[in-house]
Parts: structure tokens; C-alpha cells; sequence
């Protein structure tokens, strides 16, 4: 995907803007000629052009033609080579139609001289011999289990186009020839020519791009029909199936197709491809003009693009086993690490449902990414900020990170706000992000890539302050009638208690509280914020919380803590008010109704913080 693509946004998805990016790109493309050799295909329009993709779980993108009606043709011969696998069962079909690619054209009769067996399916000769081993008490009812054969793939009813059968029927000849040669050798083992009916109806079954998608969305999903949940192949011949398509779909082109585009897959004359990759989605594109070989001109192009820009070879297997979304929940079901007043907490409560958060595991490839892409996209009206975690993915490509950028185009343009956190382990995420950001947009990175969940959290919080009262944190300062400490205590009560308070100030990284001194003083923040961290064995600190102006902190020393477990550093130039323990006890002990009060408080903000812990490991679960 180049600049341009990232250029214009034009819906919802990044997967459908990419697919119009790709419609574009090729619609212009003159090359190729619409096949002529049966006169009603040489009345298809040149300019018909349409792409459809179907995931795994059945959704559907498409672009352009996808719903103007053509002839399966060729397309069909894998399809009905299944069928008669599931009638006869492979050793019995391998007597009749060997699987080796023959190199020669589609309808070049291709024959072993001693034993007169096809090559392989895709050629005319090994389908006309496939559609002979259709099991039925009659022709008609052999070519309807056919026909319901391919609804089941498509999900629907399908009908056959009349003309362009009057039309292969009537010029026919080759394949005639064939069917008497397949007779003569005794592959086929009655008279060739109600089975060669049956071939020309059979090709003449009339699709659309997006039945093709959803046919190589069926065989990617084990057989069944991810749109209608039906099972339209037996599972166990699928991959037999797919192996020829894989090393005979494209005819004497399908070497070249493998080993550049890399997914099964099979051509019309008509100008449609149905592409497959296994386990993850199917791919039908509609484009009458053909190549020399009888291939789609712009399906060939297009499904190069798309395999070239995201990594979708069939022999770059994903590792992804589960689900890739592990978790979601909002900014209300979880606080960060920063311990807030009153008023910030309870703005906090309500707004924070406008901070998402996802959080991801296992592979991101494009598969995986999409999914959690459509997913973001059915909720974007309902969020300001988007955190996603990469803390448990283990691996990244350039597809899901393309998908991710495209992401931050459409939320930046509505003017949200999407950060990556934990990503220090997926530099290629960061690559993408530079490549294609602008010069102008070189501080962004600062900003989408934070490196622990906490720190994003808050940082998204903070942005949520900033737009309601224009400060947070250490940007406000709090007198001690506001405090939170004197919560519900009247004026003249706070001012009893007020000889008792101690004034501090402490510089920048100046240390406040160390781990295992001994707990003997409250502290009431004023201005500036303060960090809590703990030393680990490697001798960094680990931050656990940072406290804003407004609120204590050290209170559990109240508790009967005897030493404190964990160190308060100031993050910036901090004023606060200390209170000694034993001053408090004997306030309490000669102001009763005063000292119930602050006890209660200190109760009521312990629960508080004890509810905050709660809630993100209920979110977690």
C-alpha cells in the first residue's frame, strides 16, 4: 500500500477503503480482451470491475461490480471434482484423473497416451471426466445435486444462464472430441454426451464476485459456509481440493500465481477468480478482460496487491491459536495509577466511559487485525480515546500494522485519540507509523506510543480534565477546606484541627517517604504531585500510584503500620501538610464528633481505592 492509499479515508472500515483504493488503482487498466470464442461472452462490458473479500466469520467487503450476474465456467471444475471425491472417494478418482499440472492450456486435450487418463481436473478433459463421476439415477438429477452443490457454497438459490449454454453447447466441438476420447480410453463409461450437457450447464451457472468470495470463504472455513453456517463439502476433501487449485487453478500461469500471490486458486473465461486462504478468507473478483493464459487481466493484478501488502502467501502461516481480543472495557470500569480528588474522581466516573480500551493477545496478522478492527469500528461513536495493549501479543506484520495506521487516520480525522501501549517490543508498529507520518507530525509518536497501560490510562484521563475544567494533577493546587481528608467537616471544625497541621515543601525527585521508615505522620497534598514506587531486585523503582493535589496520603499508618512499604518520591515542586500520628489520636480523643468524622473519611477513601483495585481486576477477568 503506498502514500496514496493513506491519503483519504473514505468509510468506516480500513479493509473497505483499501479495497476502493485497489478498485481504483486497476479500473483504469486497458489491457486484455473479453473472450470471444463463445459469441455470448464476447458481450460482456470491459469496464465491469468488482472485488469482494469474506472473512472467516462471514463478514463481507466489496467494491465496485460484485453484483452483476456471470458464468462460473471454469471456476466450477474444483468444486465438482469435490463432488465426485465425496461419491467415490479418492482412490477410486485418482484411477480416473490423476493431479499433476500439465503446463498446456485450459482446453488443450491432454491425455496419458497409455492409459488416456487427464492430468488433472482444472484442464477440460480431467472436468469432463469429473462431471461424469457425479453419482445420480439420471442426468437431470446428477446435474442438480450440481447445482445445490454450489448453492450451498454461495447460500442461495443460483439459476443457470441459458444463452451462454445454447451458446457453449452449440460451439462446442473440442470439448466433444475430448468426451469421445475420454469414451474411447474408458474414463468415462457411457455415452459422453449428456455429460457434456452437463459440463456446459455447469459452466454456465450464473455468480457474482461476491459469491465467489463467499465460495473461497467455505473452503478457507473447512467446507462450511461461514455466511449460512452450512457445510457444502466434506472437510476431509477440502484440502485436496485446494492442492489442486493451488498447483493447477491459473492453468499454465498457476506456477507463477503460487509462488507470487500465494493462495489456491482458480480462473474463468468469463473473468471472475475466487481465491482462497486457508483459515483466514476468500477472496472472488469479476473483470472480463483476459490475458493471453484465459486469466482475468485486473483479478491477477489485484490479487497480487493484496497478497504483496498484507502478507496473506499461504506459506507465511500465522501462529495465532484463540481469540486475539482478550479483553475490553472503558475508563469507568478502570482508574489509572493516579490517586485523584474528589470532584476529578467523580467527573472521572462518568466520563471515563469514553476511554476504550482493548486488550490484545496471541498473533496480529491480517486476519486477526481485521477482526479487531470491525469491532473498534461498531463502537467508535462511543469513544473520545482508544488505548489498545499489545502487552500479550507476541507477534506483529506489516499488514496489521498498516490496518492499525489507517485506524489512527479515520480517529485523528474525528478528532479521537488512539495509543499503543507496550509496543517496545514491536518496533515494526513504530516503523510504519514514521514511514508514513508527515515531517509535520513528528511529535505524534509521543503521544500513540506509551509504554505501560497505566501511564496511558492517565494520560487519557488527564486530556478528558483538561477539556472540562482545564486542569489536572499538579496543574491545580487544593486549600485545605477542600481537601478530601476533611470531607463533610464544617468550617470551624477544619479550623480546630488546623494548629495540628505541619506545612512541607520538597523539591523535584526529592524523597518524601522512605520504604521501611518508621509510620508516624499523615501528609495532606496541596500542589504538585507526589509518585508511590517500590524498589525491585535490579534496583529500578516501580511506580504503584502517583497522588494529585486534594487528596492524603501515608494514612495507613493509622492502621497500626509500624514502618512504611514503599517509597513517595515528588514528582515536581510539592507543597503539602503533614499531621503526627500521635497528635491525631490525642485530637481525637478530646474532639469525639470531630475525630468519628475524620475516621470515617479515612475509611470512606481506603474503601474507595480498595474499589478502584477491584473494579480493573474485575475488568481484567
Amino acid at each position: 500500500m503506498g502514500s496514496d492509499f493513506f491519503s483519504e479515508l473514505r468509510s468506516s472500515s480500513p479493509v473497505q477503503d483499501y479495497l476502493q483504493h485497489l478498485h481504483d488503482l486497476f479500473q483504469q487498466e486497458s489491457a486484455g480482451a473479453v473472450a470471444d470464442y463463445i459469441p455470448e461472452l464476447f458481450k460482456a462490458n470491459p469496464d465491469w470491475f468488482g472485488i469482494s473479500m469474506v472473512t472467516m466469520d462471514g463478514h463481507v467487503y466489496e467494491v465496485g461490480d460484485t453484483q452483476i450476474p456471470f458464468t462460473i465456467q471454469s471456476i466450477s471444475k474444483p468444486f465438482v471434482y469435490g463432488l465426485g471425491l465425496e461419491d467415490h472417494g479418492r482412490t477410486d478418482v485418482l484411477k480416473k484423473i490423476g493431479v499433476e499440472p500439465s503446463g498446456e492450456a485450459f482446453n488443450s486435450i491432454s491425455l496419458r497416451p497409455e492409459t488416456g487418463q487427464p492430468f488433472n481436473p482444472m484442464i477440460n478433459a480431467g472436468a469432463i471426466a469429473a462431471t461424469g463421476l457425479v453419482e445420480g439415477s439420471s442426468h437431470e438429477i446428477k446435474f442438480d445435486r450440481i447445482l445445490r452443490m454450489f448453492e450451498s457454497y454461495c447460500g442461495h438459490e443460483l439459476a443457470i444462464d441459458d444463452a451462454i449454454y445454447r451458446s457453449e453447447s452449440s460451439t462446442g466441438h473440442r470439448n466433444r472430441a475430448i468426451g469421445y476420447m475420454l469414451r474411447n480410453f474408458g474414463i468415462l463409461g457411457e455415452d459422453p454426451t449428456p455429460i457434456l450437457e452437463n459440463y456446459f450447464r455447469q459452466c454456465a451457472i450464473s455468480v457474482t464476485g461476491k459469491d465467489l468470495a463467499v465460495i473461497g470463504a467455505t473452503l478457507a472455513n473447512a467446507g462450511v459456509n461461514p455466511v449460512t453456517g452450512r457445510q457444502a463439502v466434506r472437510s476431509e476433501y477440502v484440502e485436496n481440493i485446494l492442492s489442486l487449485m493451488g498447483t493447477c487453478g491459473m492453468y499454465d500461469y498457476a506456477g507463477e500465481w503460487i509462488y507470487k500471490v500465494g493462495m489456491p486458486a482458480k480462473s474463468g473465461v468469463a473473468g471472475g477468480i475466487v481465491a482462497v486462504l486457508p483459515g483466514q478468507l476468500g477472496i472472488g473478483i469479476f473483470s472480463p478482460p483476459l490475458d493471453d493464459r484465459g486469466n482475468s487481466v485486473r483479478g491477477i493484478q489485484a490479487c497480487h496487491k493484496i497478497s504483496m501488502d498484507f502478507n496473506l502467501h499461504m506459506f507465511n502461516v500465522p501462529n495465532s491459536t484463540g481469540s486475539i481480543i482478550r479483553a475490553v472495557y472503558h475508563g469507568n470500569e478502570v482508574s489509572s495509577d493516579r490517586v485523584r480528588p474528589l470532584d476529578e474522581r467523580g467527573f472521572l466516573k462518568e466520563a471515563g466511559k469514553r476511554i476504550l480500551i482493548y486488550e490484545l493477545q496471541g498473533e496480529l496478522n491480517f486476519a486477526t487485525a481485521e477482526i479487531v478492527l470491525r469491532k473498534i469500528n461498531e463502537a467508535f461513536d462511543s469513544f473520545d480515546f482508544l488505548i489498545i495493549n499489545l502487552k500479550r501479543v507476541l507477534h506483529m506484520d506489516e499488514s496489521a500494522c498498516k490496518l492499525f495506521y489507517s485506524l489512527f487516520l479515520r480517529a485523528r480525522g474525528m478528532n479521537k485519540r488512539v495509543v499503543f501501549t507496550h509496543s517496545g517490543d514491536h518496533r515494526i508498529l513504530r516503523r510504519c507509523f514514521r514511514h508514513h507520518l508527515n515531517e509535520k507530525d513528528k511529535n505524534i509518536p509521543s503521544q500513540l506510543f506509551i509504554e505501560d497501560a497505566a501511564s496511558a490510562l492517565e494520560y487519557c484521563e488527564n486530556n478528558l480534565l483538561l477539556g472540562h475544567s482545564g486542569s489536572y494533577g499538579g496543574a491545580r493546587s487544593s486549600n485545605i477546606n477542600q481537601h478530601e481528608f476533611f470531607e463533610n467537616l464544617k468550617p470551624d471544625e477544619i479550623k480546630r484541627i488546623q494548629p495540628l497541621l505541619k506545612p512541607m515543601s520538597f523539591e523535584a525527585d526529592a524523597l518524601i517517604v522512605q520504604a521501611g521508615s518508621e509510620a508516624d505522620e499523615i501528609f495532606l497534598l496541596n500542589k504538585g504531585t507526589v509518585s508511590v514506587s517500590v524498589s525491585l531486585p535490579d534496583g529500578r523503582q516501580q511506580r504503584l500510584a502517583t497522588f494529585s493535589p486534594g487528596v492524603s496520603f501515608g494514612e495507613l499508618a493509622l492502621g497500626g503500620s509500624r514502618s512504611r512499604s514503599a517509597n513517595i518520591y515528588a514528582d515536581e515542586s510539592v507543597e503539602c501538610c503533614s499531621i503526627a500520628l500521635e497528635d491525631f489520636h490525642e485530637f481525637c480523643l478530646t474532639h469525639t464528633e470531630i475525630g468519628i468524622k475524620l475516621m470515617q473519611n479515612v475509611l470512606r477513601l481506603t474503601a474507595s481505592r480498595l474499589d478502584s483495585a477491584n473494579k480493573a481486576i474485575s475488568a481484567l477477568a
